[in-house]
């Protein structure tokens, strides 16, 4: 009978004792998602490869003195057919779409002012055939 007594005596103080930790402990669950969640797009992505594996992006996108800075890196086998990347960006409200095709290896960047979002997609063989996923990247 004491045993049972101390071990339900035990595991009430237990309870009362995870209940006043619970609020300390959600606040800091919750402030660090809150955190998580405000904090913007940005820096290393990738390797993004086309559906058929054949060629991938990579990259990284930062924000300087108010301008969005991206600098991307392509790499496909040399010769054959072209690799394509594909940049979508949300610029002072209007979407924008650009490329650039390559052949091999090739380095590119570009940079713009009022870029809320940027999303990123790789194709080969052709402007819009075997396109991967698309990502965001800002």
């Amino acid at each position: 009978m004491r045993k049972t007594l101390a071990i339900a005596t035990l595991a009430g103080s237990m309870a009362v004792t995870g209940i006043a930790l619970t609020p300390a402990a959600q606040a800091a669950t919750q402030s660090t998602a809150t955190t998580t969640a405000t904090a913007s797009y940005g820096g290393s992505w990738g390797k993004f490869f086309s559906s058929d594996r054949k060629a991938y992006t990579f990259g990284k996108t930062w924000k300087q003195h108010g301008k969005v800075h991206t600098k991307w890196y392509g790499v496909d086998k040399r010769g054959g057919k072209k690799a394509w990347v594909w940049f979508e960006v949300y610029q002072n409200g209007h979407w924008k779409k650009f490329n650039r095709a390559w052949d091999g290896k090739v380095a590119g960047s570009w940079s713009g002012r009022g870029i809320r979002k940027a999303y990123t997609f790789t194709c080969w063989a052709g402007k819009f055939d075997n396109c991967g996923r698309k990502y965001r990247i800002y």
